[in-house]
């Protein structure tokens, strides 16, 4: 019973996170057309960012793009035991941005691919997803075991 309505909960407030991202990063932005640009080069960004004499600008766009990534390593796992574990919560994280990256480059005005915001957005779930995401995961998944935890269960059992 708790399970369940805890990856309800889990569910309706990634999909609320999720609805706020989609607004945030397909909205049209004419006022960038002239200067939005493809960056394949990593970390090109985060220094243009970092060099901008605003400081609040660079914590918005360098803090906004990890915040993405957030509840995608807080929440994924408490929705569905199958995610859990670092790698597929970056994984899963990156495909995502990955996504909305190349639908803004190709489908949005004013805006373009940037490789840094993959790279901020996995960060954001790493975030989420070492201090808080695995633990409450652990707790509300007890008996959920990885594959490979699986494959080397059953091997063990077959050899003694």
């Amino acid at each position: 019973m708790l399970r369940a309505l805890v990856g309800t909960v889990a569910l309706l407030a990634f999909t609320v996170c999720a609805a706020v991202v989609l607004k945030l990063t397909l909205t049209p932005s004419p006022a960038s057309v002239g200067i939005a640009h493809t960056n394949l080069d990593p970390g090109t960004s985060i220094r243009l960012y970092l060099d901008q004499p605003s400081v609040r600008e660079a914590a918005l766009q360098i803090g906004g793009n990890i915040l993405i990534g957030v509840p995608f390593g807080l929440l994924l796992p408490l929705i569905s035991p199958r995610a859990r574990g670092l790698l597929r919560v970056v994984l899963t994280t990156t495909f995502v941005v990955l996504i909305l990256e190349l639908t803004q480059h190709y489908f949005i005005e004013g805006r373009s691919f940037d490789v840094d915001d993959l790279i901020l957005a996995a960060v954001g779930a790493v975030i989420g997803y070492v201090p808080v995401g695995r633990y409450l995961s652990l707790r509300i998944h007890p008996g959920h075991r990885h594959w490979w935890q699986r494959l080397l269960g059953s091997r063990r059992r077959t050899t003694a």
